[in-house]
């Protein structure tokens, strides 16, 4: 049976950098975000739209968890919403699937970041993905200080 996990990250920085960013992650993260990404790489299409297939080598923060292949499910850009599926890596080995989204909204001079996931565990003595949880809410915090500082 599936279950849903998501959480709400506030933001300084506005939505339109906020929202860049996340479309351009398959080269920002790395540079970025070093202590939690070591490389994205685009298997297919362009790392950015419907169908395109990422793998991602975590650096650390996931425990348990080494690399993702990622395929983008939906993108919506009036909406600053997006959304993609595991389809290997170790997250599997904990849980039978697991996709996310994504959605980037204004909430004053700032943003909020809305990550939800729904996943489906591969027995019942796997925990919560809390641990994935902690590594997004990490990620934003971190993506925020980077956009802020203007690098």
């Amino acid at each position: 049976m599936a279950s849903k996990h998501e959480v709400e990250v506030e933001m300084k920085s506005n939505a339109e950098k906020v929202w860049g960013s996340i479309r351009e992650s398959t080269t920002l993260f790395p540079k970025a975000l070093p202590d939690h990404y070591e490389s994205i790489e685009v298997l297919e299409g362009d790392g950015k739209s419907v169908a395109s297939v990422r793998l991602i080598k975590y650096s650390s923060g996931l425990s348990g968890a080494s690399t993702t292949k990622e395929k983008i499910e939906f993108v919506d850009e009036g909406k600053k919403t997006t959304g993609y599926s595991v389809i290997e890596g170790d997250v599997l080995k904990y849980y039978k699937n697991f996709k996310a989204r994504l959605i980037v909204s204004p909430r004053g001079d700032g943003s909020s970041v809305k990550w939800c996931c729904e996943f489906e565990k591969a027995s019942e003595e796997v925990p919560n993905p809390d641990l994935i949880r902690d590594f997004v809410i990490k990620t934003f915090n971190d993506l925020d200080a980077y956009i802020l500082a203007g690098v």
